[in-house]
């Protein structure tokens, strides 16, 4: 049920104590498949417009393992930006998987193959971003989507300290705020990325995050 917090529409959902993951002990790219009491379990929020939001608490359990190996591992850069009449700094680190069958953990390799067989189309590549303090951020945006297509998603995988991401319709209207925090996974599906915008902002307290968000062909 959602709750109502400053203007804010703010969602939560039952927290799933059995990760999906955690029931695949070994990485056996051959044979994963969803297992139907996890992904089967996430709340979807109908946004209107043929968006929507798909939402699991807590689907990984050993997130903490899995953030410190892509701290340790991922090819973090720091990208930098023209901001009026000087460069600065983008306020988050990222990086960048072309094929996610390589990432740097099986877990998010049973992620990404769980997704796939979850959802109709298959997700082709993962971007990483970390959000080193509550100083780090993503303003609103909705995502580019390259080819010629009306609906598309993009799945996160949230790990670390917990951060709000927050969605609004594009021509304003109310915003939506969902509690991402360890282990817990959010698809934006349909119309999202073009009848929304979502962002991470910052606040004034917060530990380090990381986000995994899975994406279609044709979406950066």
């Amino acid at each position: 049920m959602p709750h109502h917090t400053t203007g804010i529409v703010s969602y939560t959902c039952a927290t799933y104590s059995e990760s999906v993951l955690d029931l695949q002990p070994t990485l056996d790219t051959g044979g994963v498949s969803a297992d139907p009491c996890g992904l089967q379990r996430l709340c979807r929020t109908d946004l209107g417009s043929g968006a929507w939001i798909d939402y699991l608490e807590g689907w990984l359990t050993d997130d903490v393992e899995v953030f410190d190996t892509l701290v340790e591992h991922a090819p973090w850069r720091q990208d930098r930006r023209q901001m009026y009449d000087r460069v600065v700094d983008v306020p988050r680190l990222t990086a960048w998987c072309t094929d996610p069958g390589r990432l740097p953990h099986p877990t998010l390799v049973r992620a990404f193959l769980a997704l796939n067989d979850h959802y109709d189309e298959p997700f082709t590549s993962a971007g990483l971003c970390w959000y080193r303090d509550g100083h780090d951020s993503v303003a609103w945006h909705g995502d580019t989507i390259r080819k010629r297509r009306a609906r598309t998603e993009i799945a996160i995988v949230s790990l670390g300290d917990a951060r709000p991401l927050q969605l609004r319709p594009r021509g304003g209207g109310p915003s939506l705020s969902f509690p991402l925090g360890h282990g817990d996974l959010l698809v934006m599906g349909g119309t999202c990325q073009t009848t929304w915008e979502h962002a991470v902002p910052k606040v004034r307290h917060a530990g380090p995050r990381i986000s995994v968000q899975f994406r279609q062909r044709g979406v950066d």
